[in-house]
């Protein structure tokens, strides 16, 4: 799917399936492939469009904006009759922005762990060495401080995927990373917008995500008036990829319960 925005730029998306339509926009790091392996299980049942998300598009250019990726999400949905949308880590927060611009677009909404900013920035100062190593062109280092000192995973397993992302040379998807994370901080606290969603909404967690995650799902799960809360056991912030039977079940449970 291709279509063109109110700035003349193009959103494009992967279109699959037929039935009630599902919008998905993936987290950092990722593309429209990110989530392929829910949307597998869910396309026999209902029509599923994965966002390439501005921010990860590098066919444009930087730096990218909340409200710039909002026009994108706001694109596809108009194709698509009152989707309900996924959205995953920095994609629930994409997410939530687009149903507070507008929110009779969409028929609902399942979030998995957005890290909206409850109190202090998510990034801010912690970002800056993060920054000093791109600019040394070290970008799997500044990935394993952001994952460290943002995310807030163990010291090891960051270190880890940054070295890999190191000897794959993926640079322009850490700055596009880090970019992501000063959209979201720019937007500072947003939780008295978030009120007035007045659609259902399924907020996801894992029990081995990062506390803090909890903790800004807790802030949203008081905040919006019709939110319904689920626990992955055993997952933490990636369960697309290693509970993708499972998401898509909540998924499917959400949608035959009748958001409307």
């Amino acid at each position: 799917m291709r279509v063109t925005t109110v700035d003349g730029t193009v959103a494009e998306a992967v279109d699959e399936g037929t039935g009630r339509p599902i919008l998905v926009v993936h987290g950092g790091m990722g593309d429209s492939t990110a989530w392929s392996q829910v949307t597998d299980r869910l396309r026999d049942r209902y029509r599923t469009v994965r966002l390439h998300r501005r921010q990860y598009r590098l066919d444009l250019p930087r730096p990218v904006t909340m409200a710039d990726e909002v026009q994108h999400v706001a694109a596809v949905a108009a194709t698509l009759d009152r989707p309900v949308i996924v959205g995953h880590s920095s994609g629930g927060v994409l997410a939530l922005e687009a149903l507070t611009a507008d929110p009779a677009r969409y028929a609902g909404a399942v979030l998995y762990e957005p890290p909206v900013v409850i109190g202090e920035p998510l990034g801010g100062d912690r970002l800056v060495p993060a920054r000093a190593a791109l600019a040394d062109d070290r970008p799997g280092k500044a990935l394993s401080i952001f994952l460290r000192d943002v995310v807030r995973i163990s010291p090891v397993r960051a270190a880890v995927a940054g070295f890999m992302i190191g000897r794959t040379g993926y640079r322009d998807r850490v700055v596009r990373q880090l970019d992501d994370n000063d959209a979201i901080d720019a937007l500072g606290v947003r939780l008295p917008a978030y009120a007035t969603i007045g659609v259902p909404v399924l907020l996801i967690g894992g029990d081995r995500s990062p506390r803090h995650l909890a903790e800004r799902l807790d802030a949203l799960e008081h905040t919006l008036p019709r939110t319904r809360r689920l626990l992955m056991h055993g997952q933490g912030h990636g369960a697309n990829r290693q509970a993708p039977q499972r998401l898509a079940a909540a998924i499917a449970t959400f949608m035959e319960a009748g958001p409307a």
